[in-house]
């Protein structure tokens, strides 16, 4: 058992925009136990409550939580840098992790952790993040959005760290979510109906995720062999 634990991948999940890690523990717990089993996720709440409504006032609870914030059009963000020191702070206190999974407002900021720690500009007391899963992401720089200046360069070249990428075809965000699947060496991607949600993984997506984790898991055995 001791050997099976070891092999798990340790994940940090970063919630979406005034949620809470609570909230995103919840929705990813939807998905079946064959997943789950095989994983170490870890949930974690913004460093900031939340500066307004929540779109999901009435159907989960609060306290709700924030990443950072940025002005209405998206072009300018503050507590940037604040949110990238707490989230260090805590992977180190608490690692150490193998990958991040993040969710919205957490996919955003997920998705450019690699490139912002290759370029030496955040994380970097900790070690390599290995992979990501990214539900409903978008790109720092994308169709619609700035870019935070310590992430300006995270996408100056392809990520070239296995990433999974679950996108909706009804979601708002799914032209971004493709922008910012074509930031990455080799992809993997998931696709389902619905919006801007976590989804239920069905008979379809449920082998993509699984040959995912799969390969994940031989990654991180081989280093931890190495260590």
């Amino acid at each position: 058992m001791e050997e099976q634990s070891q092999k798990k991948p340790k994940i940090l999940c970063l919630h979406g925009f005034r949620t809470s890690g609570e909230i995103l523990k919840k929705l990813v717990l939807r998905w079946p136990e064959t997943v789950i089993q095989k994983l170490d996720l870890v949930f974690l709440d913004g460093p900031f409550p939340a500066q307004g409504k929540s779109d999901v006032e009435g159907i989960f609870d609060p306290p709700y939580y924030e990443w950072f914030q940025s002005n209405e059009g998206f072009t300018e963000y503050r507590n940037f840098e604040e949110c990238l020191a707490y989230i260090e702070d805590y992977m180190l206190k608490n690692g150490p992790f193998d990958g991040v999974l993040g969710f919205s407002q957490g996919a955003f900021l997920a998705a450019a952790l690699p490139g912002m720690q290759a370029q030496g500009a955040a994380l970097q007391k900790i070690s390599k993040i290995k992979f990501l899963i990214l539900i409903s992401g978008a790109k720092f720089g994308g169709m619609n959005y700035g870019t935070p200046k310590l992430a300006s360069n995270a996408f100056s070249k392809p990520i070239d760290c296995p990433s999974l990428h679950i996108i909706g075809d009804m979601d708002f965000l799914k032209p971004e979510s493709i922008i910012l699947r074509e930031g990455f060496v080799d992809p993997v991607v998931i696709h389902h109906p619905k919006g801007h949600t976590i989804p239920r993984l069905d008979e379809k997506s449920l082998p993509t995720m699984l040959g995912f984790i799969n390969t994940i898991q031989g990654m991180i055995s081989d280093d931890r062999s190495k260590n």
